[in-house]
């Protein structure tokens, strides 16, 4: 693909976290990625493609034996492998986002890189048509459930920005959205005896690709008297669907928004 100058878009290009790589699949440029993480699961198509690691573990020389001449990589979690590949005189597009509308963003970034922004307007369009749709649905709810939302269980860390948003488009009210401003998990670690008594009616867990223990969770020494410990209400949420900053959020939202919906009308 060209460019109204007639340079190149990027050719071949290697994406270092799924939702990189669903993104170029879904703004059309999946035939131009030749590499993937291990984690890279939608669509389908992209499980074809050479897997050159993990989020954090990746192999300087697997992704140049690629020969991309863009790497597509995410956070500042990246930032050692970004660092090498760009030493190695590879250009490197890392996105940072941490809330939903910088998601969006991401997607319009991203899409101006590979020559495709009108695709990535739509796409991007696409979503915020949903997320209005769900949001004005919520609305109309005479009350919010307290939710806790989990994404590590050892120490225990609430949710990031995104997540925490997701449950308020969703209809429930995040019990710690006071920490959805920090970046880094280590500043979203909270107490188990300050969850009990903030007493959340609705548990989500999504244990960065650890099978959630509900039964584990409902376990713990205090919980049994907290509300959704007490009704059944601790749910897990895939992890590509809830902790990949891309287009599988909306997985995410839909899952959150049915399990709300279901506890207001249970």
């Amino acid at each position: 693909m060209y460019g109204k100058t007639g340079v190149e878009f990027p050719q071949r290009i290697v994406c270092l976290t799924a939702e990189t790589a669903e993104i170029a699949f879904m703004l059309g440029a999946g035939e131009r990625v030749v590499g993937v993480p291990g984690t890279a699961r939608r669509p389908e198509a992209v499980r074809e493609r050479a897997r050159v690691g993990g989020f954090t573990t990746f192999r300087t020389d697997k992704i140049l034996a690629l020969q991309p001449d863009l790497v597509l990589a995410f956070s500042d979690l990246q930032r050692e492998i970004v660092g090498e590949l760009i030493g190695a005189g590879i250009d490197v597009l890392c996105t940072n986002q941490r809330a939903f509308d910088e998601v969006l963003r991401a997607i319009l970034v991203i899409g101006g890189a590979l020559g495709l922004e009108p695709a990535a307007r739509a796409l991007v369009d696409d979503m915020r048509d949903e997320v209005k749709q769900i949001r004005e649905y919520s609305a109309g709810w005479p009350d919010r459930p307290r939710v806790y939302f989990e994404e590590w269980m050892d120490p225990l860390i609430a949710g990031i920005r995104w997540v925490s948003e997701l449950i308020e488009i969703a209809g429930g009210q995040d019990v710690f959205a006071e920490l959805r401003e920090r970046g880094q998990a280590k500043d979203r670690i909270v107490g188990a005896d300050e969850v009990a008594r903030r007493d959340p009616q609705i548990i989500l867990a999504s244990w960065c690709g650890k099978p959630v223990d509900a039964a584990a969770i409902a376990a713990r020494p205090g919980w049994q008297r907290v509300s959704a410990v007490a009704s059944g209400q601790v749910h897990e949420i895939p992890g590509e669907d809830v902790l990949s900053p891309g287009p599988s959020l909306l997985h995410g939202l839909r899952r959150i928004h049915e399990i709300i919906q279901a506890f207001q009308t249970g």
